[in-house]
């Protein structure tokens, strides 16, 4: 009934209503004036008499007239709605299905009979009848909410009714390929760059170079149009790339073997080029995307470079290539613009904080002390931030030594002190570390966020301080001693050198680093040790910083013991569930694994003293860890890598580590 009145015209009811009541009122008026009228005269009283009459009768002709006309236009309506709705359920383009408890099908519209195979669907379980849609409806029948699904080669808007047990599916594969053409429409803009162009062409002849330039040229030219996209060379180093997402969708599954052919066919020419790629899209704005590209580029190449760093708004980086051990590609004059730089920043700031990672080790805490020694040779406050409760035990040793220096320990501060005499013109230096939620001093960092400096020598992961004043990440170091070892070599002459302690210090962070110059090591990493000792670094008292104690001795070894092969190559051990291990000793065990026979590369799965497991990932480079690592929430170099994982047990992290591997291994 109320569809019924909701249809009805409010309007023309009223008037017809008003209309009998004003013709009530004139049949009385007209009864008055004839009564008055016969009483003048008889003649004229019947004739106004059978007037009346006359007018009733019409009157009332009238009224039935339009009564019988509401009445069919009424009865009509009720027919056309309700007739529009049996052929609205039975012919609109939305399927409807409808189940009884047991998910036996009670029935169906005829638009959604067309996507069963089978006709005689009636009475029969829903499972039986379509086992793909039955697990459709299950997952979804307790949410009241629009969900989009594929049914089989179509796309779909579906709506469950449980408490009548009814289901509403409207294909939407048309909107869907539009919407999919769309996307895949989109433009992606993209920056290669030639890693180590300049550092190969300074020794080639005119005509050496010119070949390469061309081959390089063609490669990438004919690459780029196998793939239908657009690529030109905007300077020596770099090209420019334009493509539809849809192209860039294809080389990912190509997985970028541009790399691998540019890298082995310039090095059968003994020149070998490496190639960086930042690619973005996703954003309406072109010039957002650049930006973004330029930043993906900067993240490929303070990762190493020779890879692929491909990322869509608001959406994680996907990273391709990076097999390669990273070529030295800095050199003496960076160098010293990285050391001109810093001493510019350090005149704009009044005091310098220096920051290590968590868990310092020999490295962080050595570079810090550089840095202090660079600032104080510029005539700046410098303060070295370590939390003493949680340090290494060659740390340890080391500042036991430092407090027997007024100097240099007057200039350790815990990062609680050392928040507190933050100044908005204060400069952090964060050393060995570029991770925000790795620094040991959180607070510190965020109350100095917009004034950071970056030195490290590990790969740049994708989790970054959003605008670092400097930034000095080489992937090629073998430490972050050895980059501030080279920096001080261009500080100010007239200056106090570097002490015996803080070039011990440094010593042995290259020392720890470098596995005793056995691993990462190249000819700028003798060069910062000679340097060190000629300003008298004490390469015996670096040795008795970095001993063993008996008690870790015998639980690396013991970690050693439960050695299992996990491939032909890859070692694994595994420490005790119930016992924790001291990350260090679990390093020092993976690297004790390489010097094996027959192992390329070594994992170690640990429990730490903060409740997670550690695992460290060692390799002698045919194995990229850093990438198994990464898919774990870790990071590092391609052959030095490591991750925690919270929450989870020894055996758990051991099988996520096993995925780990085997997902790396399907990839490449």
């Amino acid at each position: 009934m109320k569809k019924l009145f909701a249809k009805i015209n409010l309007p023309a009811f009223l008037e017809d209503v008003r209309l009998r009541y004003a013709a009530g009122a004139m049949v009385l008026l007209a009864v008055v004036l004839i009564v008055f009228a016969s009483f003048v005269s008889p003649w004229l009283g019947l004739i106004m008499l059978v007037t009346l009459i006359v007018l009733i009768g019409a009157t009332f002709f009238a009224l039935a007239t339009i009564t019988a006309n509401t009445n069919k236009y009424i009865s009509n309506l009720a027919y056309r709605i309700k007739r529009g709705e049996q052929e609205a359920l039975i012919k609109m383009p939305v399927g409807i299905l409808i189940y009884d408890d047991q998910m036996n099908v009670e029935w169906t519209n005829p638009y959604l009979a067309q996507y069963f195979t089978d006709a005689d669907i009636l009475g029969r379980p829903l499972s039986e009848v379509d086992p793909e849609l039955s697990e459709l409806v299950a997952a979804h029948q307790d949410s009241t909410e629009t969900h989009s699904i594929t049914w089989g080669e179509h796309e779909f808007d579906m709506i469950i009714q449980q408490s009548i047990g009814v289901v509403y599916l409207m294909d939407i594969t048309r909107y869907a390929e539009i919407e999919a053409r769309a996307e895949s429409e989109r433009i992606a803009i993209g920056q290669v760059f030639l890693d180590n162009y300049d550092e190969i062409t300074q020794t080639l002849n005119d005509q050496t170079i010119t070949n390469l330039n061309s081959y390089v040229t063609n490669t990438l030219s004919d690459w780029a149009r196998d793939f239908g996209m657009y690529i030109r060379r905007i300077s020596n180093d770099r090209f420019i790339l334009i493509a539809y997402v849809k192209a860039l969708r294809q080389v990912e599954a190509d997985k970028f073997k541009i790399l691998d052919v540019i890298r082995e066919e310039t090095s059968k020419q003994n020149y070998p080029l490496t190639l960086s790629v930042g690619i973005a899209y996703g954003d309406p704005d072109l010039s957002k995307i650049a930006a973004t590209s330029q930043s993906n580029l900067d993240l490929a190449l303070g990762r190493g470079g020779d890879q692929v760093v491909v990322r869509a708004k608001d959406e994680q980086a996907k990273f391709f290539g990076g097999k390669t051990n990273p070529m030295e590609k800095r050199t003496r004059v960076r160098a010293r613009m990285i050391s001109q730089a810093m001493q510019e920043l350090f005149k704009q700031t009044d005091k310098i904080f220096v920051v290590g990672h968590k868990r310092p080790d020999m490295d962080a805490v050595g570079a810090a002390l550089g840095i202090r020694r660079i600032a104080q040779m510029n005539g700046k406050d410098c303060y070295v931030v370590i939390d003493p409760a949680n340090l290494h035990s060659d740390v340890e040793r080391l500042m036991s030594k430092v407090g027997q220096d007024p100097e240099i320990a007057n200039a350790i501060l815990t990062p609680d002190a050392a928040q507190s005499q933050a100044t908005d013109r204060s400069l952090l230096v964060m050393v060995d570390h570029s991770k925000a939620s790795m620094t040991s001093a959180p607070a510190l960092y965020q109350a100095l966020a917009s004034r950071v400096v970056i030195i490290d020598h590990h790969r740049r992961g994708e989790e970054f301080p959003e605008n670092p004043m400097l930034v000095y990440i080489e992937p090629y170091a073998s430490s972050t001693c050895e980059l501030i070892t080279e920096m001080l070599e261009y500080q100010p002459s007239n200056a106090a050198s570097v002490d015996k302690l803080e070039a011990t210090a440094m010593l042995a962070g290259i020392t720890v680093d470098t596995k005793s110059f056995s691993l990462r090591t190249g000819t700028r990493t003798f060069d910062a040790a000679s340097y060190l000792r000629s300003v008298g670094a004490d390469g015996l008292l670096a040795q008795n910083l970095l001993k063993e104690s008996v008690d870790n001795y015998i639980q690396k070894n013991h970690l050693i013991d439960t050695v299992e092969m996990i491939s032909q190559n890859m070692a694994l051990c595994i420490g005790e569930a119930d016992k924790t291990y001291d990350p260090v000793i679990a390093a020092q065990a993976a690297d004790t694994l390489l010097t094996l026979s027959g192992i390329d590369a070594s994992f170690v799965i640990s429990r730490r003293s903060d409740g997670k497991v550690g695992i460290s990932a060692r390799s002698l480079g045919d194995i990229n860890v850093q990438v198994i690592m990464e898919k774990l929430g870790g990071g590092g170099h391609l052959s030095n890598a490591a991750t925690q994982v919270e929450g989870k047990s020894i055996a758990e992290v051991k099988d996520m580590l096993l995925t780990a591997i085997d997902d790396t291994a399907e990839e490449e």
